[in-house]
């Protein structure tokens, strides 16, 4: 809004109000952003065509014009009658001054309201016929009326105060303007009001309304005003305290400077992109780490969350991006080291070997997701250091037994206090690289609870197609394991989840022979058991016939590590020995054997003294290995019933149920009178009643154990059996025939029956099972009867007193 010059105005207040003729015909200027008052002064710039042709029409005759406000201020050339208000105001140009642009610029002053009756002229300017608007002089000025011009004086004087856009002396101006109407022009001629509300004002004829109206809009302007004073001075404090801290700071950065001491955040923030830089992180990576390193660049070093950005940005610059070991690709070197470190495995070795031929012909090929699978002791872990060495990569292991909260392999969210990324990549930055042979041990043994599924979690890792773009919750970008060879271990593969399960290549370890047990033992247990325990090849030798009975007597498993704990109790014996000042070479024989690891444990023939009636040798599968499974039957006085004991589960009850159908269906063919079983009750009976036992396998044992005490024929006892068994006597197929073969060598059988269509299996067996076991096939219970069913005992007994 334009404002009167201070030097003027006090002349036009002061000066004695003189009759004016005023004509009635005048020419109308149009203004914008502005309603010009009585007695105002104010300079205006005319641009528009149709105005200047107004003011100079104006002062070519007596310089009166009548200035009127119009409604929409976006108007651009000639407004039209109904754009403008009807009141406006007659003022009296004292000036002009013409602008090279073309435009004037004018200083006028207000004189007198006027209204609009008619437009005489529309053409080129506005000629309007006009009436003087007079207001009635206030002559009494009464008690409320001085009250409300004296609020409406102290109210402008704070305005001014607060605003500070004034200066000399505005109290005395004010004060010397004793008409209400004049007061209230002068305030809303220089109070910062909307166009409509000046225009109010202006319309308002009655000068102590007018003053009154002056005031509530003095007061809504000084609440505002007194409100936007005390931001700007909450803004100024704040930024005198940044400029305070920003002043210490850079003293401080100088004076350390000076003193030859560095600074710290710069320092660190250098460095931070230093590693960035030295990472060669993917886009998504770079920008991220970038991102936070900006956010920390802004804070205070001291701050929590700088704590938590500067861990981020540790592990985003840590982790292994583009860090990767050359493959050993020489396939007979890789073959030699897989040689030296393990005997036989002659699958397993194929199986790498067969990968690193790949990773030869085709250097882009995607990590392998390996199963290792068998009982405990068999060298699965060991076997993965094997494999990393023969490929010349690093090698990383975390045992997943027992994990159950989902976090352990995702991480956790930044949100969380002591977030942390998965084991996953924690192993990779532990090794730092990106291509290592990472062993995940005992996957079988995850849990699952409130926290997640681990095992879930694991889908994405373990997936060729989708590792490429592994999600960590904690880093919330992904990496790429694609380059990374997974190997797990587990002792059995039922409890893996059927999703998990079809994402390994899975390779089953089976149990080792006693030559197998006693090469290993010579080349590998013996010697590291010596080191251990501080021995050399000079003070020790153990015998080839000490080291099989203890193979033989004093361990019954599938793997080595209860031979190798006799071994080291046989050490540490003999260190104690010449700890005490003993020193010479001592000799583990046979006979002297029982000294140092005591009398047997095991004999594996105690069971086979003679063959016997109901007494049936089975073999079975267990997580540990093959072992020899007995089972008896018993027929005793009753009324038919089956009693079944053992701890046997669902399955094993049931082919129990099988082979006593199977005998009842076929009692003609087996010579047993017709209602044999009316009086009597079967008891089934499998020893070792405490270890839970399930399966079909023994359905052939149990249905040969049932006959042999029902035609009172003994069963031989250097026959074992295996194999499903169907009601009507067929035998169906079994699995893991390794394990159940090397648990019979362990017990000392050499022939077992084994079902027609697992002939097959017999072709993966080692060599030296093949030539020990003699293997017959049997298609139904039939031709396994012909086969284990001795002669009656009273004619063998009446067979020798002949002889």
């Amino acid at each position: 809004m334009a404002e009167a010059d201070n030097d003027d105005l006090i002349s036009l207040l002061e000066e004695e109000e003189k009759d004016i003729d005023l004509p009635n015909l005048l020419p109308l200027l149009a203004v914008r952003d502005v309603v010009v008052f009585p007695d105002m002064l104010l300079p205006l710039f005319v641009g528009r065509s149709i105005s200047i042709r107004a003011v100079d029409e104006a002062v070519a005759k007596d310089g009166f014009i009548l200035l009127v406000t119009q409604k929409k201020q976006h108007l651009k050339e000639g407004p039209q009658p109904d754009d403008l208000y009807t009141i406006g105001t007659i003022a009296r140009i004292l000036r002009i001054l013409k602008l090279p642009d073309g435009r004037i610029k004018a200083l006028i002053q207000g004189i007198a309201k006027a209204k609009i009756i008619k437009y005489v002229r529309k053409r080129s300017f506005y000629r309007v016929k006009s009436e003087v608007i007079f207001e009635k002089p206030v002559k009494n000025i009464t008690i409320p009326i001085e009250a409300l011009m004296r609020s409406v004086r102290k109210h402008s004087e704070k305005i001014i105060e607060l605003k500070d856009e004034f200066s000399g002396d505005i109290s005395s101006i004010l004060e010397s303007i004793e008409s209400p109407g004049k007061l209230a022009d002068l305030v809303a001629s220089n109070l910062k009001l909307k166009i409509e509300e000046s225009q109010s004002l202006l319309e308002l004829v009655d000068p102590v309304k007018r003053l009154k109206k002056i005031n509530k809009f003095l007061s809504r302007e000084l609440e505002l005003s007194s409100m936007q004073a005390k931001i700007q001075s909450d803004v100024r404090v704040e930024i005198s305290k940044n400029q305070r801290d920003y002043f210490l700071r850079e003293q401080v950065r100088a004076i350390n400077k000076e003193l030859g001491d560095s600074d710290d955040k710069s320092k660190e923030i250098t460095e931070y992109k230093t590693k960035i830089k030295k990472a060669k992180m993917p886009s998504e990576a770079g920008k991220a780490a970038k991102k936070e390193l900006k956010r920390l660049s802004l804070m205070h070093p001291d701050s929590a969350e700088s704590s938590v950005i500067r861990t981020y940005l540790d592990w985003l610059v840590e982790l292994p991006w583009s860090k990767s070991t050359k493959d050993n690709l020489d396939i007979k070197k890789a073959k030699e080291e897989l040689n030296a470190a393990h005997h036989g495995l002659k699958k397993i070795k194929n199986r790498i070997l067969e990968n690193i031929s790949v990773k030869k012909l085709n250097p882009q090929s995607k990590g392998q997701i390996l199963c290792f699978a068998g009982p405990p002791g068999v060298g699965k872990t060991s076997l993965g250091q094997a494999i990393s060495k023969a490929m010349g990569r690093k090698f990383i292991r975390i045992s997943l037994g027992g994990i159950r909260d989902e976090a352990e392999i995702r991480g956790h969210r930044r949100t969380y206090i002591g977030a942390l990324p998965g084991r996953i990549l924690q192993g990779l930055k532990q090794c730092n690289t990106n291509n290592p042979v990472f062993m995940l041990d005992e996957i079988d043994k995850i849990g699952a609870d409130f926290r997640g599924d681990p095992s879930s979690a694991l889908l994405e890792a373990l997936d060729p197609e989708q590792n490429s773009e592994f999600s960590d919750h904690y880093l919330n970008i992904t990496f790429d394991l694609s380059k990374v060879m997974f190997i797990l271990t587990a002792n059995i593969t039922d409890t893996i989840p059927s999703a998990l399960f079809d994402r390994m290549e899975v390779i089953n370890l089976t149990g080792y022979t006693e030559e197998e047990k006693q090469i290993i033992a010579e080349k590998f247990l013996i010697p590291r058991q010596i080191t251990e325990n501080g021995l050399t090849p000079k003070t020790l030798s153990i015998s080839n016939g000490a080291l099989l009975k203890i193979i033989q007597e004093y361990t019954m498993e599938a793997g080595l590590r209860n031979l190798e704990r006799e071994i080291k109790k046989i050490c540490r014996k003999i260190a104690r020995k010449i700890a005490e000042g003993e020193k010479k070479l001592f000799q583990i024989t046979q006979n002297n054997l029982h000294q140092y690891l005591g009398l047997h444990k095991y004999y594996p023939e105690m069971d086979k003294e003679e063959s016997q009636v109901g007494l049936a040798t089975g073999l079975a599968w267990t997580q540990v290995g093959g072992e020899v499974l007995y089972v008896e039957s018993s027929l005793i006085s009753g009324k038919g019933d089956l009693i079944i004991t053992g701890q046997l589960g669902d399955v094993m009850q049931e082919s129990a149920r099988a082979a006593v159908s199977y005998t009842k269906a076929n009692l003609q063919s087996l010579d047993i009178e017709k209602d044999f079983f009316e009086n009597l009750d079967i008891h089934i009976h499998v020893p070792a009643g405490a270890i839970p036992k399930d399966g079909p396998s023994a359905g052939i044992v149990m249905a040969a154990s049932l006959i042999s005490s029902a035609t009172g024929k003994p069963l031989n006892k250097d026959i074992a059996m295996t194999g499903e068994i169907t009601l009507r006597g067929r035998v169906l197929p079994i699995g893991g025939l390794k394990e159940k073969a090397l648990g019979a060598l362990r017990a000392g059988i050499n022939t077992i029956i084994i079902p027609e269509k697992n002939k097959k299996d017999i072709a993966e067996l080692p060599a030296n099972v093949k030539r020990k076991i003699k293997f017959i096939s049997v298609k139904n219970m039939d031709e396994a009867l012909s086969i284990v069913l001795e002669k009656e005992k009273n004619e063998t007994k009446k067979t020798s007193n002949n002889k």
